[in-house]
């Protein structure tokens, strides 16, 4: 593969990148674009490849090779990491005045990018849509995860590019697995919201980020995906069908239209347990120090569509303060569940929101296996391992 590195502080990592890869048993070669010299030298990356480096110099160098076209036909995959604001605009700008939008305009198979910057950058909307064009032409947006920058002074957030070892794994799945292939996978993310009158609502701080992760995952082992998914602000998972709904009752419905059909099903949406008996069709003034609401439960999606199941693998997620394994494993049961996902909320790294979480596996028999807190995205392909075991095409690989 062609792991080719942008401008920006994040690219003192790519040596790392490159070492971890090869320690992995992968062919690499690197390219830099002329603005990634302000931060790394080609002899590092050359080392670190143990090959020449693909820039500007070598580009044009009257040798009478093109080494866009042929380094855009050897690649496999492409990784650009870290990935600039300014290589992700160019990219999806269609330009081929550096190297790195010349290697995706010659035709490389595969291309996946590693954001990296500031986090206002990244929420800006131009990143944004460009990201978005680049998904839709079949690109691969590898992260970016929260932390640290490196600006002096500057707040985590979005913005941080992964780790090399989290991308060396990431990249092992893209190019490796593909043991979910030919099946048809499910997931829902997200919450529900249920409107007490038109601009209030029940719902709770679900992000959706490990639904997304687990339809991203498994797209990327070859599953025909579609998500069902409450209202969030995660960016859609490439190669997956998007299916947004708000209510309980919209996701119900569009989850049993498309569960006849799936192979495997994975809910992990947030789904609102409660709704208004009778909703306000018009916004209720603030008067008075109380007021009483009568509450009606909403459909337990899990357990409907588990009275229907044929031979469908089926996946759920549970919180639980006490009594978790016992109480998960009483749910697996009453749901008809192959197995579900505990967590404690209450735990640091396993609430709401993040990047990362720490779940145990329980079965219906009560049996369980605690994993250690890790990235969603890492556990996304953990939690599928165990899926296309149970379909009966899972492929052994490194688990962590």
């Amino acid at each position: 593969m062609v792991v080719a590195v942008s401008g920006g502080a994040a690219a003192i990592k790519t040596p790392f990148v490159l070492r971890r890869l090869r320690e992995a048993g992968f062919e690499v070669r690197a390219a830099a674009t002329d603005d990634a010299y302000r931060f790394v030298t080609a002899l590092s990356l050359s080392l670190a490849a143990g090959g020449e480096v693909f820039d500007r110099g070598a580009w044009f160098s009257p040798r009478g090779r093109a080494l866009h076209l042929e380094w855009a036909a050897w690649a496999d995959l492409l990784l650009v990491a870290p990935a600039s604001a300014d290589a992700l605009a160019s990219a999806a700008g269609g330009r081929g005045d550096d190297v790195i939008s010349a290697l995706v305009l010659a035709g490389a198979r595969r291309v996946a990018w590693a954001p990296a910057m500031n986090g206002g950058m990244w929420r800006n909307r131009a990143v944004q849509r460009n990201v978005e064009r680049l998904v839709a032409d079949g690109h691969l947006i590898l992260g970016p995860s929260e932390g640290a920058m490196a600006t002096e002074g500057e707040e985590p957030g979005p913005g941080r590019m992964l780790e090399p070892e989290e991308l060396t794994a990431r990249v092992r799945a893209i190019v490796e697995r593909s043991d979910l292939r030919g099946r048809s996978l499910l997931v829902s993310a997200g919450p529900t919201r249920e409107f007490l009158d038109p601009v209030r609502f029940i719902s709770n701080p679900s992000s959706g980020r490990m639904g997304y992760a687990i339809a991203e995952a498994a797209a990327q082992r070859g599953a025909e995906v579609t998500l069902v998914t409450g209202p969030t602000e995660v960016r859609p998972p490439a190669g997956a069908e998007l299916v947004r709904v708000v209510t309980a009752e919209e996701m119900l419905a569009a989850l049993a239209d498309r569960f006849d059909a799936c192979d495997a099903l994975v809910m992990t949406a947030a789904v609102a347990d409660w709704k208004a008996a009778v909703p306000a069709g018009q916004k209720q003034p603030k008067v008075g120090e109380r007021r009483s609401l009568e509450l009606i439960r909403t459909p337990d999606i899990l357990e409907t569509l588990g009275g229907r199941k044929r031979n469908q693998v089926m996946v759920g997620f549970a919180m639980e303060t006490d009594e978790g394994v016992t109480r998960a494993a009483e749910k697996a049961r009453r749901k008809h569940l192959d197995f579900i996902c505990l967590n404690y909320p209450t735990r640091e790294g396993s609430g709401f929101g993040g990047d990362e979480n720490e779940v145990t596996l329980v079965t219906t028999d009560g049996a369980s296996e605690p994993l250690p807190r890790m990235s969603k995205r890492r556990l996304a392909d953990i939690i599928l391992d165990r899926v296309a075991r149970l379909l009966g095409s899972w492929v052994e690989a490194d688990r962590y």
